[in-house]
């Protein structure tokens, strides 16, 4: 066999000192051949991106590589030193960092960003690097390159954005690609556009790709190998099939268990109790022993062996670890008949001004929201869904007055909320409620969870008296599956997903009857992404609330919601049940949209629409059906005028010529 691209053994990694240090990669080993994509999976904190780090030789100061080999074609990396192993690092190895906007320098435009890497790492180009960097953009098909190259990143989206990162990665023909969750932050339409981008530039060059990813569903779709990392350790390696086929070891078990689906709709998800161990200190046993269910004493005491071979296998006492999926305790369902309209809108408009020059004239309008139409019952869920700028969010913080809206009527519990204001709409904000997107940056990192939980209650007036509030402070954290010990306490001093309880038990506290819920998992990994569905769908059982879930997690909207609504570009283009919108999408963009969700099973078969292009600007928006653009299925009449409302016997409302006839 050819001399693999990149081979690491026995890989380990140490941070800090002293009492501080971490091992955030330990004894890791792992070999990626040319034109073969890797795939790293695991939570957030395993070690993954420290291990594309460690292979860049990017630790942070107080970073070691303690032990171990990593070698590039055959080349030692370790033994280089820092001047010579910046002739790899962007040349021979590129890196397609997790956050392009903070990875790309915003007083720079595009095409001198590039150029640097092409000064760099092409001699070929290095003296005139022009006629490169528009090869470049090209090759990862951004429109419009010449245009494009004198622009800077607030000017892209973040598709483009991306494609600009992979471009700069490509500057200096790499024979490995290491992509750290490179569509972690994009739309499942933009996601899909860039992974094929990638397998279409591997065919091509005939690079190795390391993937790092918490999404089952990107590694079904393009790996050929992966490896499941935990606490620091590679605890499973196998070719993409056999691992789909029969997971090993008993985390990989759990994360497939853990994965939202539609058959799942009807009980609560299985989700991995507890936390990833602290990486400090030694490890006596198995690093998963104290999460997981079929645990024995040896599993605590001594550390486990590995089980198979280098082609496949995992680290575990049992020889052929089984976990049958729970079947937990079905929900109680909700009589539809019965049901009352909690919420409605109608005609919602939020238009932004735009205004220019020293006298700040009005000179056009962002259209945000430019009329929707909803409504919610009490104790079910309407999904949101659309790519990123179709305006979800301005319409939650419109139907709660946040943002006061342009024009249209909100009716929540009968009363208009457009008409309200002062005191009646503050009385009237007890009962609607939002759980924000990033729970850390919603709270006060100087306040308690004691102060943040009781903002409400301070702003309403209710519960002046210290230890009656106290104590239904610590009632919600107990509902929401807090210790009374978090009162004291600060946000740092917790996870996600217990940042994301303290959010869900602030917007408790005033017992509300609508809770907006702003994409609350997208930032989770999938086990604690469980844990948070479950504890919103059993406080929809228990209390009734009504939930607007915005997202654009389509697995997520399967199992959560009862109701969904497809956004583009501030309007609503398709809604109905989530079983008639889900199972026979009628509007191209939903046909789309759905297409383009990963699924975690390397043989679905399933073909995807692939959406050219990207949104147009809210601001300017097409004449005709906004969508047409994109459309695969346009005709004259979608680019003359926006199509009427139509009504289809299943009780679905849609937008569209095709279902219309045109007429």
């Amino acid at each position: 066999m050819t001399e693999p691209v990149l081979r690491i053994e026995n890989l380990t990694t140490q941070i800090g000192h002293g009492k501080d240090i971490v091992t955030p990669v330990s004894d890791l080993s792992l070999e990626i051949r040319a034109g073969e994509t890797w795939a790293l999976l695991g939570e957030s904190g395993c070690g993954k991106s420290m291990t594309a780090l460690s292979i860049m030789r990017l630790l942070p100061g107080s970073g070691r590589i303690l032990d171990g080999s990593i070698r590039l074609l055959g080349n030692e990396l370790l033994d280089l030193s820092e001047s010579a192993m910046r002739a790899h690092r962007g040349g021979e190895v590129g890196m397609i960092f997790q956050e392009p906007m903070t990875s790309l320098n915003p007083v720079m435009t595009i095409g001198k960003q590039i150029g640097e890497a092409v000064r760099l790492h092409d001699p070929e180009s290095s003296a005139d690097p022009g006629k490169r960097i528009l090869e470049l953009l090209k090759l990862v098909r951004i429109p419009d390159p010449e245009r494009r190259i004198r622009e800077y990143p607030h000017e892209l989206s973040g598709g483009m954005k991306q494609r600009v990162m992979i471009a700069m990665a490509l500057a200096g023909r790499p024979k490995l690609l290491i992509a750290d969750e490179p569509t972690t932050a994009l739309d499942v339409t933009i996601q899909a556009q860039v992974l094929q981008l990638l397998q279409d530039l591997q065919d091509k060059t005939g690079m190795a790709i390391l993937l790092i990813t918490h999404d089952l569903g990107v590694v079904a779709e393009v790996a050929d190998r992966v490896g499941v990392m935990y606490a620091g350790q590679m605890i499973e390696s196998a070719d993409v099939k056999s691992f789909f086929e029969r997971p090993g070891h008993p985390y990989s078990q759990r994360l497939f268990h853990a994965l939202p689906t539609p058959g799942k709709r009807d009980s609560a998800l299985v989700a991995i109790p507890g936390q990833v161990p602290s990486l400090k200190g030694r490890f006596r046993g198995c690093r998963f022993s104290n999460r997981c269910p079929i645990a024995i004493a040896a599993c605590h005491n001594s550390l486990p062996p590995w089980q198979g071979d280098s082609n496949r296998g995992f680290l575990c006492h049992f020889e052929e670890p089984r976990l049958e999926e729970e079947v937990s305790r079905s929900h109680p369902g909700i009589d539809r008949g019965a049901q009352q309209r909690l919420l409605e809108v109608k005609g919602l408009r939020i238009h932004f001004p735009i205004r220019k020059g020293i006298f700040r004239r009005t000179v056009g309008h962002v259209y945000a929201v430019d009329g929707v139409d909803l409504d919610i019952e009490r104790g079910r869920t309407l999904a949101l869904v659309g790519e990123s700028g179709c305006g979800k969010t301005t319409v939650g913080k419109g139907i709660l007055q946040l943002i006061r809206p342009t024009a249209g009527e909100v009716f929540f519990d009968g009363d208009d909320l457009a008409k309200l204001d002062g005191k009646a709409l503050r009385r009237k904000r007890r009962d609607m409620q939002i759980i924000f997107q990033d729970p850390a940056s919603s709270m006060n990192p100087r306040m308690t969870i004691e102060e943040i939980v009781a903002e409400g209650l301070v702003a309403q007036g209710l519960e002046k008296d210290r230890a009656s509030r106290t104590q239904r402070i610590v009632e919600i954290l107990q509902q929401v599956g807090l210790p009374e010990d978090a009162l004291g306490r600060y946000p740092h001093e917790f996870s996600g997903g217990q940042r994301q309880r303290i959010a869900i038990a602030r917007a408790l506290i005033l017992k509300p009857d609508l809770i907006v819920c702003d994409e609350p998992t997208s930032a989770l990994d999938v086990s604690v992404q469980a844990q948070i569905l479950n504890l919103l769908r059993q406080l929809q059982h228990e209390l009734g609330l009504s939930y607007l879930f915005i997202t654009h997690n389509i697995g997520v909207v399967s199992y959560v919601s009862h109701d969904l609504a497809v956004m583009y570009l501030g309007r609503i283009v398709e809604q109905g049940s989530v079983d008639a919108v889900m199972h026979d999408p009628r509007h191209p963009y939903t046909q789309a949209l759905l297409s383009a969700v990963p699924v975690p099973d390397p043989d679905s078969g399933r073909e995807v629409i692939r959406l050219e292009g990207d949104m147009p600007s809210p601001s300017a928006p097409p004449q005709g059906c906004h969508f047409h653009p994109r459309c695969p299925q346009a005709m004259d009449v979608c680019r003359q005028r926006y199509p009427d409302e139509s009504l289809l016997p299943d009780g679905r409302r849609i937008r569209c010529h095709l279902v219309t006839g045109g007429s």
